[in-house]
């Protein structure tokens, strides 16, 4: 199986989760409100770090619940975790394996805190540790480069959020992702005939905001990992403070822009960057404004905001591993990391 596979695997996969876990999803969320949970300590690493920014704006945003990202060296290094009383401890993680991820957990169970694992491996160290465990159900992943699991994280907390408000108007919603993955995956060619423009690429800033800022970091870690390309996310609202002024003519800029509450904002920058600044840009979007700005348009299909991160980055894998390729390297074996990374 290699990392391609691995992408256009995901529609079937997020059909297979939303089905299966669906219950499991809703015993979750149960045994969160029985608890009176004030806010979520999350703990994760690389990929699984971008998701939990994705829970971040979700769950504050659908279910009022403030996340504080965890600083793993407080657990294990410094051994002086902070008081964590009232908060449904949460660690994410794909192999389940990496220590400092597990201390957290370890240590708000010992505060008597609930804790809940999300992982791809439900016999692992992680989830042996939480009371609460999601299984993602991606299937072994054997590519170095996370892709489907990635998705798959941001479907079972778009699950736990619909589940935590009672929302069956979300889940109407949820039922659509399959379907649109499907059609997103679909561009897989002319992604690959646009990724021939930036063979010579060695540095790109990327670009997202609200729920797809997560996106942004996603799909620059993709880059870094396949690519070796010095790729910078940013919020477009963070842009504007100093970063900005590294943009000149055919630098480039990646950009995530579907339509929703901040697109105008997103919008505002994008046609800066290409009327003032000249910037290359690669815009993934839904909106036809945002697309005629780009001389790399990649058109989204409609759907709701919230979800969009699942979708969106689906285009974001394809140029990060056609590039790979036509730059010469090998997207199943990126020099000098491994599948399962044991950070303390």
């Amino acid at each position: 199986m290699s990392l391609h596979t691995e992408i256009l695997e995901q529609p079937e996969r997020l059909g297979r989760l939303l089905a299966d876990q669906r219950s499991a999803v809703w015993k979750v969320a149960d045994a969160i409100r029985a608890r009176s949970v004030k806010y979520v300590f999350l703990a994760a690493r690389g990929t699984s770090d971008n998701a939990g920014r994705y829970a971040d704006y979700l769950w504050g945003a659908f279910n009022q619940l403030p996340i504080a990202l965890a600083a793993p060296s407080l657990f294990t290094y410094y051994q002086q975790p902070p008081r964590l009383q009232d908060a449904l401890v949460v660690g994410i993680s794909q192999s389940g394996m990496s220590p400092d991820i597990v201390s957290v957990l370890d240590e708000g169970k010992r505060q008597g805190c609930l804790t809940l694992a999300i992982t791809n491996e439900t016999n692992s160290r992680l989830a042996k540790a939480a009371d609460l465990v999601l299984d993602i159900q991606a299937g072994a992943e054997k590519a170095v480069a996370a892709t489907k699991t990635y998705t798959s994280e941001l479907m079972i907390i778009a699950m736990l959020s619909a589940a935590m408000a009672g929302d069956e108007a979300a889940w109407k919603q949820l039922e659509q992702i399959p379907a649109l993955a499907e059609r997103v995956l679909k561009l897989d060619a002319g992604v690959q005939h646009m990724s021939e423009r930036f063979r010579y690429m060695r540095e790109c800033v990327v670009l997202g905001r609200g729920f797809n800022y997560a996106t942004a970091f996603e799909w620059a870690l993709k880059l870094k990992e396949l690519t070796y390309s010095v790729a910078e996310p940013y919020s477009s609202a963070d842009f504007q403070h100093g970063p900005i002024a590294m943009v000149e003519g055919g630098f480039p800029v990646l950009a995530v822009a579907p339509q929703g509450k901040v697109f105008e904002s997103m919008h505002s920058m994008l046609a800066k960057l290409r009327n003032e600044h000249a910037a290359e840009m690669v815009v993934i979007s839904n909106v036809k404004e945002a697309l005629a700005l780009a001389q790399s348009p990649i058109e989204l299909p409609d759907m709701p905001e919230w979800l969009s991160p699942i979708i969106s980055i689906m285009p974001g894998q394809l140029f990060a591993w056609h590039l790979t390729q036509i730059k010469g390297y090998d997207p199943e074996k990126p020099r000098t990391i491994t599948k399962v990374t044991e950070t303390h």
